[in-house]
């Protein structure tokens, strides 16, 4: 069968398990079907239920039904038994719409909330969409189903079940010698603080308030003192500094005008 290959859309989940989701391969009326990649290289193809599905406890063990019969029947065919009472198994299988015959491996798979398996991509051929057919529930051991017509709550849900996030790690243990350096320093800062508060409530009313600081001193400059010049009718001491108090005589007196001066 032909199937479309579409692009991831939003809520479609990058990684499924070990696998690398790169691709919508289709979309079924209990999950959807992804185009992914395996570690070594492999192209797989991966189902995974719907939500409202995933919800649903009997509808998720129909999907776990179903994909641990596929390794049983696997299983089986791998040791070579094949007789009366596996071809009649595989016939009541077939009747009650279970596990197609053509049902690729399985490569690997998980159970819980929500479930997902992977097989190996063949194009155009049956993928892990076999894994979806058998979930909504279609009747009686005939295949068909009888009285009113009824529907699912969970279909129409196009949005794939996602496993819950890991829980976060728990925190860290502190070591012995890590508890006893924290105990320390704060049995030393406490100490201190201690100290201080001591010091200010204490010793501030022991110690001697210190001396104030003397004002400054204010210079104010003052003018030099202007010295006296004396009056020009009184005679100046002589230059002998003799101390007889004579006077020098004037030029007239001592020419008495016998000569020219």
């Amino acid at each position: 069968m032909w199937v479309m290959v579409t692009p991831l859309q939003y809520g479609d989940p990058p990684h499924v398990g070990p696998f690398a989701l790169q691709a919508r391969l289709q979309t079924a009326p209990a999950g959807l079907v992804y185009l992914g990649q395996a570690p070594d290289g492999r192209v797989v193809s991966v189902a995974v239920l719907s939500s409202g599905a995933a919800l649903d406890a009997a509808a998720r063990d129909r999907f776990v039904t179903a994909i641990k019969e596929a390794q049983s029947n696997a299983a089986r065919q791998a040791q070579g038994w094949m007789g009366v009472r596996g071809w009649g198994a595989s016939l009541v299988d077939r009747v009650r719409g279970r596990v197609p015959p053509d049902t690729p491996p399985v490569l690997a798979m998980q159970g819980g909330p929500a479930p997902w398996v992977a097989v190996p991509y063949v194009p155009n051929g049956p993928g892990a969409e076999r894994f979806l057919d058998p979930v909504p529930v279609s009747g009686t051991l005939i295949g068909r189903r009888h009285g009113p017509d009824f529907a699912h709550y969970w279909l129409g849900d196009r949005t794939p079940a996602l496993p819950a996030p890991p829980a976060p790690p728990p925190p860290p243990v502190a070591t012995r010698r890590a508890v006893v350096l924290a105990s320390t320093l704060l049995a030393t800062l406490v100490l201190a603080l201690l100290l201080v508060t001591w010091m200010l409530l204490f010793r501030s009313e022991e110690d001697p308030e210190p001396p104030r600081p003397l004002p400054n001193t204010q210079f104010v400059p003052t003018p030099p003192p202007e010295p006296a010049s004396p009056e020009p009718q009184q005679p100046t001491p002589g230059p002998s500094g003799s101390g007889d108090g004579s006077e020098s005589p004037w030029p007239d007196e001592l020419f008495d005008g016998r000569g020219p001066i």
